[in-house]
């Protein structure tokens, strides 16, 4: 389903109600070895003063993807870093007259590209994922749901792309994937299993880490 289609549906099932429409993009990022997400801190009501999952409006004339880029753009810098829909959320915030629609995508991206909004208001923060403040609108339900969808994809997917530079080491890859399911992983049967599924390919390139001997690096095989 596209994103007109679905921006349809969602109408169609309105009705003549008018709730509020916002898009929210949770950005997540590996960094000190840990999960990450971007959260910013309110600066006026509702919920003034708590910590909540950057979006904003739906614009006229705007798709929901064009809105997640938008606000990916505002709060990071970056646009081209892996972006999906999420979930769509009727009950966010109860206390909207009309009630409320969050439409929700996720992001990964890789720290060391990210330039964090440069602002007093609204300001925005990287949080670990086990230490994050009280959220509001009931966001730790968006939060909860993005990082088992981030889990599952590394299953299937090549979406770890995001979080890596565009030439890497094996143990930078193993130390990413722990860092997102949040244990460690045997060294010797994570990169058979990297290997087995043709997510990476060698190149004929090393990086010299401290004392140790050289290591190979490797290159995503593609996006996906």
């Amino acid at each position: 389903m596209t994103t007109e289609t679905r921006s349809g549906a969602v109408n169609q099932a309105l009705g003549t109600r008018r709730p509020t429409v916002a898009v929210l993009v949770v950005i997540f990022t590996v960094y000190e070895g840990a999960l990450q997400v971007l959260l910013i801190e309110r600066s006026a009501a509702p919920a003034e003063g708590q910590w909540a999952i950057p979006g904003g409006a739906l614009h006229h004339g705007e798709t929901l993807e064009q809105a997640a880029v938008r606000k990916l753009a505002e709060e990071t810098g970056v646009t081209d870093v892996f972006l999906e829909q999420l979930y769509t959320f009727g009950d966010l915030d109860p206390d909207a007259p009309d009630g409320s629609v969050g439409v929700t995508w996720f992001a990964l991206v890789d720290p060391e590209r990210v330039r964090l909004a440069d602002r007093s208001a609204w300001r925005p923060q990287w949080w670990r994922l086990d230490a994050t403040p009280p959220l509001a609108f009931d966001n730790q339900r968006v939060l909860d749901e993005a990082r088992q969808r981030l889990i599952n994809k590394l299953e299937y997917t090549t979406a770890a792309y995001s979080l890596l530079p565009p030439r890497f080491t094996m143990r930078e890859l193993q130390e990413v994937y722990e860092a997102i399911r949040g244990r460690p992983l045997d060294k010797r049967n994570f990169r058979r299993w990297m290997l087995k599924r043709d997510f990476i390919t060698a190149t004929n390139e090393q990086r010299k880490e401290g004392r140790h001997r050289p290591a190979g690096l490797y290159r995503f095989a593609e996006r996906s």
